[in-house]
């Protein structure tokens, strides 16, 4: 990750807004703006930049982070596109099942763990699936400064390539689609090797895509700095858990379905967060004591660091007695 978050102290301050417009995009994503409830702009944000989305399902509050993929400059409104994961926690059904224009939200303000590297003399975007969203906001900044981009965006098939027709369209000759079922792929050994000096590359997508370009950079001698990746894991549901907190003289309960930040936010719990997807650190919790196995699912900790330190926006614990420092 690229820039270091501003700490809070119970998770981004947040922005009431109305829901201006809900857009179908294909069969699995759609695009939802928002406009402020008081009227005004909003804060500017720089690209790369995601908001965490607070959704009221019922009794259960859920937070989801998506990025932005508005253009930087327009304060008016606030854009994400969400896929419909019919698999995952419910988040992404309760946005394309319930959300409609009109409805009043909540959102956090801006806070970029991805962001450009304006040193740099050209940018490589690598996209996947849903990982094209950051990149919109990226190229609308780029352009006006006018700085050297290109964009590899993998899809599955043509119905399902979001926002393809708008960047072709825009950009024929900086933007190249590979789509999955025409057997098509990103050369990426022969990508980076042909790139000047100088060059940033940045990938968003599924976990493996980022782990192979990652790893095929290195072993093409490129600098970890010159590599950007942004991947927000969701929790996964597990074993039911207890926890000691300790500063809080609570102990609680973790449900199979939910993670242990969304425990302790039940439990009236300050639990800071930024991002909630294993990225930011802004959760990082210190473990007093353990007895037992921790499941690690962050982007984080240092392997020297598992067994002391938790991240309870992502990860789990299997054991007879966990106390941690909250």
């Amino acid at each position: 990750m690229s820039a270091a978050p501003q700490r809070a102290k119970a998770g981004a301050e947040k922005i009431e807004v109305i829901v201006s417009a809900v857009l179908p995009l294909n069969d699995l994503v759609t695009r939802f703006e928002f406009k402020r409830k008081d009227g005004n702009r909003f804060p500017t944000f720089s690209a790369g930049a995601h908001t965490v989305v607070h959704m009221r399902d019922g009794d259960r509050q859920r937070l989801n982070p998506y990025s932005l993929m508005s253009d930087p400059a327009d304060t008016e409104t606030y854009a994400i596109s969400v896929r419909r994961d019919d698999e995952g926690r419910g988040g992404s059904l309760f946005m394309h099942n319930n959300v409609k224009v009109g409805d009043a939200m909540e959102i956090t303000y801006p806070v970029n763990l991805f962001s450009l590297d304006l040193r740099a003399k050209k940018h490589v975007f690598l996209a996947g699936g849903i990982g094209i969203t950051p990149f919109m906001a990226m190229i609308a900044q780029l352009e006006r400064s006018s700085d050297s981009w290109e964009l590899h965006y993998s899809v599955r098939t043509e119905a399902l390539g979001t926002y393809v027709d708008q960047l072709v369209s825009k950009y024929p000759n900086k933007v190249r689609i590979y789509y999955d079922d025409q057997s098509q792929s990103i050369n990426l050994e022969n990508l980076l090797d042909g790139q000047p000096l100088g060059t940033n590359v940045y990938v968003c997508g599924p976990k493996g895509m980022i782990d192979w370009v990652h790893k095929t950079a290195a072993a093409a001698g490129w600098p970890d700095a010159n590599v950007h990746s942004e991947e927000f894991t969701a929790p996964q549901p597990g074993k039911e858990f207890q926890v000691r907190l300790c500063r809080s003289e609570k102990t609680i309960t973790v449900g199979e379905n939910e993670s242990l930040l969304e425990a302790m936010e039940r439990e009236g719990v300050d639990a800071p967060f930024l991002c909630r997807g294993g990225a930011c650190g802004q959760c990082e919790t210190n473990v007093v004591s353990s007895d037992g196995e921790f499941i690690h699912r962050d982007h984080w900790l240092e392997p020297d660091e598992h067994g002391n330190k938790i991240m309870p926006c992502v990860s789990r614990f299997i054991g007879k007695s966990l106390e941690i420092d909250r």
